[in-house]
């Protein structure tokens, strides 16, 4: 047990069974345990003759003296290989360490470093022609592979300047995607579709590249639309700015805008933006967005125009067939046929809302339903916290059905968030059609007991008459006793 060359490939076996098995679990620890070693190692081959700065001893001995050469080989492998662990558990940023870049570059030249001092001393090869002999093999192998060696030059700048992390939502030259991987030949993107699109590092330093990511909490939501040029442009405006507000997610600051983008012959371009805190709430503010624009611009008279479309003048909108076209928009009037619906349109009212103005308030009984005809409707719930904004509401969407069904107070606080216009049809004027129609009263009942769910969550339940009696049913026997109805 006292061969020097027993003890040193006893550490060696020892060190790599500490790094396969990676003990201890700390990477830190395991990484002192294994210079321990190394040291004890280099101790050893010191204090028994074994230099690694020159061949081994025991020239009588062919097979030590091979063995005591393999062994100041691998001191100077295990060296190359521990100087490069310590960079990377000790002085590199854990971004950088995630993508592999510096500490593979920098362990190919240290691995390198090794190889040719080992050569040099513990071999005593020609160095100097073997450096002479690899720097022209360096030149041929560069040209061949001049544009991996590019890759990895335009990684290490890429890493260096840090224009986007793993984890990003970025766009490189075109291709949008989230950051999976970076290395030293490319950056791997997971796309929307849920494929892998490989960039390569020389295209992405040369390319523009759009961070969504940065800042963290302002993410953009742009809508492009394009309308008829015989719409005045300051009713486009004011109608997008008010499909801007109708959405809840937006931020206030930056505060949302609309502009005039570029008028062609055949239509003028417009552009809706608004900001959101969270770049997962984009794709849904954006779907949002545009439904609320399209409703906007419906309820102001103002037709989209699709791209290309020869311009016509549009034909001038009668008053009856405006209202009969806001009815159709109304979900508990989808039962109803057009001639049912022709009966409703003249009996409708018009009323128009200033800027904050209140249009209903809690525990107070409609006798009406409310369309909005244009503008933005905050409804405001109570909970255990306080005032909760439930929703906003918008061209074609109805209030107090509650009232003019079931005689059911609001229980909410609805308020104009922008000057708006409403439609009002009476409960009188909606019991006739109720007593001829008693399918069409069952199917109102059915949709209105399906949107009780959100306020119930919220804490303010339908007051059902007992637990066994469905929402359904309840609101049916309400709507019997209000409309004095017999089926």
């Amino acid at each position: 047990m006292n061969n020097p060359l027993i003890i040193g490939f006893a550490l060696v076996a020892f060190d790599v069974v500490l790094w396969r098995c990676a003990v201890p679990q700390n990477e830190v620890a395991r990484l002192l345990v294994r210079l321990c070693i190394y040291a004890g190692f280099s101790a050893l081959l010191f204090s028994t003759g074994l230099s690694p700065f020159s061949q081994a001893p025991y020239p009588d001995s062919m097979p030590q003296h091979v063995l005591g050469q393999i062994l100041e080989v691998i001191w100077w492998l295990m060296g190359a290989r521990l100087l490069s662990l310590a960079l990377d558990t000790l002085l590199l940023p854990k971004r950088w360490r995630r993508q592999r870049l510096f500490q593979d570059v920098f362990g190919a030249l240290v691995f390198l470093a090794a190889v040719v001092a080992a050569l040099g001393f513990v071999l005593e090869l020609p160095v100097r022609g073997l450096v002479a002999t690899s720097g022209a093999l360096a030149i041929v192998l560069g040209l061949a592979i001049q544009s991996t060696l590019s890759d990895v030059f335009a990684g290490i700048v890429i890493n260096t300047t840090e224009p986007y992390h793993i984890g990003d939502w970025v766009s490189i030259d075109g291709v949008e995607g989230k950051v999976v991987e970076m290395n030293w030949r490319a950056t791997h993107l997971l796309t929307s579709q849920g494929n892998i699109m490989i960039v390569p590092n020389a295209v992405a330093a040369k390319a523009k590249i759009t961070n969504n990511n940065r800042p963290p909490t302002l993410h953009g939501v742009t809508v492009t639309l394009e309308i008829t040029p015989e719409a005045r442009p300051s009713v486009v405006l004011a109608a997008l700015e008010r499909a801007l507000a109708g959405v809840r997610a937006v931020i206030a600051e930056p505060a949302p805008y609309a502009i005039v983008k570029r008028t062609t012959v055949m239509s003028v371009q417009y552009e809706a933006t608004a900001y959101v805190d969270d770049m997962g709430k984009k794709l849904a503010v954006t779907n949002e967005l545009y439904d609320l624009c399209y409703r906007q611009l419906q309820a102001a008279g103002i037709e989209l125009r699709p791209p290309g479309a020869p311009y016509a003048p549009s034909a001038p909108v009668q008053q009856t067939d405006a209202r009969l076209s806001l009815l159709r928009r109304v979900e508990i009037f989808n039962a109803l046929t057009t001639d049912e619906l022709k009966q409703l349109a003249p009996l409708l009212t018009r009323r128009e809302y200033d800027r904050n103005e209140k249009v209903m308030s809690p525990e107070v009984v409609p006798d009406h339903l409310t369309i909005v005809d244009s503008g933005v409707l905050s409804v405001v719930a109570e909970d255990a916290s306080g005032p909760v904004e439930v929703t906003r509401l918008g061209p074609g969407d109805a209030l107090g059905e509650m009232g003019l069904l079931a005689g059911m107070p609001a229980r909410v606080t609805i308020s104009a968030l922008t000057r708006s216009t409403v439609y009002q049809l009476k409960k009188d004027d909606l019991t006739p059609l109720l007593k001829d129609k008693p399918d069409v009263a069952r199917l109102m009942c059915q949709m209105l007991s399906r949107r009780q769910d959100t306020l119930d969550k919220l804490g303010t339940p339908t007051p059902v008459a007992s637990s066994e009696q469905s929402v359904f049913q309840w609101l049916l026997d309400g709507m019997r006793k209000l409309h004095d109805l017999t089926f």
